[in-house]
């Protein structure tokens, strides 16, 4: 039996043209997760869907189905949100893409949501955005079940020293960097301690927890390459 969900506060994460006037549409909503949504006709110049199906903004939609994919049948703009600009608008970018290559759909993931949310506020109003890319990155793998460990050595249990140099294994945790082939990813304790703090203000840090972060995403993504972090290459946040 179709089911009919009303106002579900969601994001709009990619959009798909389908056939001659409608939208594919992914988008990420708070009780139902990642869903995918059925446009009819948006692309028409007069569809009350036209111009409203953008990604940063909050919406409330409606759809019905039950299917993989339901069929679209209102969006209705929340005012009062600043979407990201320039750089900001870019790294809100590689959060959708995180989000659609490693989320899987129809799984609810309501801390998650909030957290994209609060993220997005904040790369609206960011001078730098190291910290809110990284608490980001950091919060997704708990959602999906990766919780990263920071605080002790994931073999032995030993709190994390700050002046030793550590490799992180993604079923294990941080081990101490003994015995590595030449130019294997480490990092600093300090740095491990730092981010289990969410404290990003040293340089080392920054760029230590940048590389990590990317390595244990990477892992999670099988070895495929995201396309904002190629168009973002020149940028250090990511």
């Amino acid at each position: 039996m179709a089911r009919r969900t009303e106002l579900e506060p969601g994001y709009v994460l990619h959009t798909y043209p389908y056939k001659e006037t409608s939208l594919i549409v992914e988008a990420f909503t708070r009780s139902h997760g990642r869903v995918g949504l059925l446009a009819r006709g948006a692309r028409r110049p007069r569809s009350a869907l036209r111009g409203m199906l953008l990604s940063f903004h909050p919406l409330r939609l409606s759809w019905s189905g039950s299917a993989e994919l339901s069929t679209l049948v209102r969006a209705e703009w929340v005012g009062g949100v600043v979407s990201p600009s320039g750089q900001g608008l870019m790294c809100g970018f590689y959060l959708n893409e995180l989000l659609l290559r490693l989320l899987p759909r129809n799984d609810s993931h309501e801390a998650l949501f909030d957290l994209y949310a609060k993220s997005l506020a904040r790369l609206s109003a960011a001078k730098t955005y190291s910290s809110v890319l990284r608490q980001f990155e950091r919060g997704f793998l708990t959602e999906l079940g990766y919780s990263l460990i920071l605080d002790r050595e994931g073999s032995s249990g030993a709190p994390i020293d700050p002046l030793k140099r550590y490799a992180y294994e993604p079923e294990r945790g941080p081990v101490p960097a003994m015995g590595l082939h030449p130019g294997a990813l480490t990092v600093s304790g300090r740095t491990l301690l730092d981010m289990a703090a969410d404290g990003y203000e040293r340089p080392q840090t920054r760029e230590e927890a940048m590389l990590l972060m990317r390595d244990l995403i990477g892992h999670r993504l099988g070895g495929q390459s995201l396309h904002t972090r190629w168009i973002l290459k020149e940028l250090h946040e990511l």
